[in-house]
């Protein structure tokens, strides 16, 4: 039996607003200029305590924004994500296929609570989070994980994610990963790390299908 591992933000959902607004309540929380937009995109699927540092923030400050943030998502997220075009036909065509498990950056139990809300967690037997793991992607123990969790086979285990962070953990954990554009990483970035590139999730289910 296959098993395919999905990435969130980019992948399956978008929940670009809820982001964007959440880390803007966070920098007004603590009086500081919020950052571009488009700065915040390019490092979406980071950890949020690495996002903030990257975009500046003292690392010794950065759970203080992290928790301001997350308080906010919390609130919002559920209202202000949804499903990706496809993503629905995706994971439907997936689970006829495989065994389903998400590896995430964010929080387990709000991708948890989103997955629920947006009607499609039924279809996966496992979901990683970071609180799942003490090193996130790019480093394999989310992969390692899942894998674990589902007996799942190396030889017949994909990773599909829109980042060269999903990509290069899928190759430290010896899977195979394709990269979809649907999310925040271009064909250039994603095309150094996998031979295997294609428009959404639904194209990189079907590529799977036919191995």
């Amino acid at each position: 039996m296959k098993t395919i591992l999905f990435d969130l933000d980019g992948t399956l959902i978008d929940s670009t607003d809820a982001i964007l607004e959440s880390f803007g309540v966070a920098y007004e929380t603590f009086g500081r200029v919020i950052p571009e937009d488009e700065q915040i995109k390019k490092l979406i699927g980071h950890p949020l305590d690495l996002m903030f540092t990257m975009l500046g923030i003292d690392s010794l400050e950065a759970n203080d924004y992290v928790m301001a943030y997350k308080e906010h998502y919390r609130l919002i997220s559920r209202k202000k994500t949804t499903l990706l075009p496809l993503a629905n036909e995706a994971i439907r065509h997936a689970s006829k296929i495989a065994t389903l498990g998400i590896v995430t950056t964010k929080t387990a139990r709000y991708s948890e609570e989103i997955l629920e809300h947006l009607g499609v967690m039924h279809h996966f037997k496992v979901l990683i989070g970071r609180e799942s793991v003490t090193h996130p992607k790019p480093h394999p123990e989310p992969i390692q994980k899942a894998l674990i969790a589902l007996n799942a086979n190396l030889e017949q285990t994909w990773m599909i994610g829109d980042t060269p962070m999903d990509l290069i953990c899928a190759k430290e954990a010896g899977v195979k990963g394709i990269g979809v554009l649907c999310g925040y990483s271009t064909k250039y970035e994603l095309e150094k790390h996998t031979s295997f590139v294609v428009r959404d999730a639904l194209d990189a289910v079907k590529i799977i299908a036919e191995q």
